[in-house]
C-alpha cells in the first residue's frame, strides 16, 4: 500500500518565489537583446538626388566616394542673339572655366577652378551635412558649398599719357590686394522623391570685397533646381536663381533661368541646356548678370564631368 507524499507547504511557496525571480529577471534581458537588435540595424542613405555635383548653375547637394576626382568643364557661348555668330558659339563674349574637386573624405570636397571671364581663380569647399535614407528618417539631404574667388586681372592705374584711372569695381584698377576678392555662401536641400523625379532649394549669400559707391556688398538669394528622368541615361533639368536683396542698380536685379537635358553614365556626365547666365562662378551670376532671359539675353551652355576613382 503507497502512502501519498505530503508536500510541504513552504515548499511550494518557495518555488513560486523561483518562478517569479526568474521571469522578473528574463524580462529585462529580452527587453535589452530586442533593443539591442534594432539599434544594430544601420539606416541606410536613398541613391543620391543628382547624378552630378553641379546642376546647371548652382551645385547640387552630390558629394563622391573618399578618393574621387572630378574634373569639370563649363562653357558659356556669346548672346544667341549676337548677329554673324551662329547662335552665339562664335560669340566674343564666351565663357569658360576648368576646375578640379577631390573628395577627401565621402563627405568633404575641395576644389580648385579657373575662368576666363575676369581671369578668376576659385577655390571651394563642399560638406555633407545630412544623408536622406531610405527609410524616410531624414527626409531631405542637406550640404554646404562654398567658395573664394580671386579677380586676376591687371590693369595700370594710369592711361598712357599719363590721366587717372579712377577707381571701378567691376573693371579695375583694384587699389587693394583684397578689392579682388569675392565669396559665396551656400545651403543645398535636397530630395529624391522617386527613381525619376528630385528637386532641390539653395539659399546662398554672395560678396564681393569692392563694389562701386551706393552698391551693396551682399546679396542673398534663393535657387530652385529639379531633374526628372526619362529614360536610364536621359534628364531634363531646370534651374531657377531669384535674388532677394534688391540692388540699387536694377540692370542687375534680373532672375536667372536655365533648363536643358542631362546625359550621364557612371564616370561621365554631359549637361547642355539655355540660360541667361554667363559668369559660371555662382557670385558672378548672382551679382553682376545683365542678360535678361525674356528680353533678348539668352545664351547656350553645357557642363561636362569626369570622375576618376583612385
Amino acid at each position: 500500500m503507497m502512502v501519498p507524499k505530503i508536500t510541504n507547504p513552504k515548499d511550494v511557496t518557495m518555488k513560486k518565489y523561483k518562478i517569479l525571480l526568474f521571469v522578473l529577471l528574463i524580462i529585462p534581458v529580452m527587453c535589452f537583446s530586442q533593443k539591442k537588435a534594432k539599434d544594430s540595424i544601420v539606416e541606410k542613405p536613398a541613391r543620391p538626388a543628382f547624378e552630378s555635383a553641379t546642376l546647371i548653375d548652382n551645385a547640387s547637394n552630390v558629394l563622391f566616394n573618399k578618393n574621387t576626382l572630378e574634373v569639370i568643364m563649363q562653357h558659356r557661348f556669346g548672346l544667341i542673339e549676337e548677329e554673324n555668330s551662329l547662335a552665339g558659339i562664335y560669340g566674343a563674349n564666351s565663357n569658360i572655366r576648368i576646375a578640379l574637386s577631390y573628395a577627401i573624405l565621402d563627405w568633404v570636397t575641395v576644389g580648385y577652378g579657373i575662368t576666363k571671364k575676369n581671369r578668376m581663380s576659385d577655390f571651394n569647399l563642399k560638406v555633407g551635412l545630412l544623408n536622406q535614407t531610405r527609410s524616410g528618417s531624414m527626409p531631405v539631404s542637406m550640404s554646404y558649398y562654398g567658395n573664394i574667388a580671386i579677380d586676376g586681372r591687371s590693369f595700370d592705374v594710369k592711361y598712357p599719357n599719363g590721366d587717372y584711372i579712377p577707381p571701378d569695381a567691376d573693371n579695375g584698377p583694384f587699389l587693394k590686394k583684397q578689392d579682388r576678392y569675392s565669396y559665396f555662401h551656400q545651403l543645398i536641400i535636397a530630395k529624391r522623391f522617386n527613381s525619376k523625379l528630385s528637386l532641390q532649394i539653395a539659399p546662398s549669400l554672395s560678396h564681393f570685397n569692392a563694389v562701386n559707391t551706393g552698391d551693396e556688398n551682399d546679396r542673398f538669394s534663393v535657387a530652385c533646381g529639379g531633374r526628372y528622368k526619362v529614360s536610364s541615361q536621359t534628364a531634363l533639368i531646370c534651374d531657377v536663381s531669384m535674388p532677394i536683396t534688391q540692388l540699387n542698380d536694377n540692370k542687375y536685379n534680373i532672375t536667372g533661368f536655365s533648363f536643358g537635358a542631362e546625359f550621364s553614365t557612371s564616370a561621365h556626365t554631359f549637361q547642355i541646356f539655355i540660360t541667361n547666365f554667363n559668369g559660371i562662378l555662382p557670385q558672378q551670376n548672382y551679382m553682376k548678370n545683365t542678360n535678361d532671359f525674356l528680353n533678348g539675353g539668352t545664351l547656350i551652355g553645357f557642363n561636362i564631368t569626369r570622375n576618376y576613382n583612385f
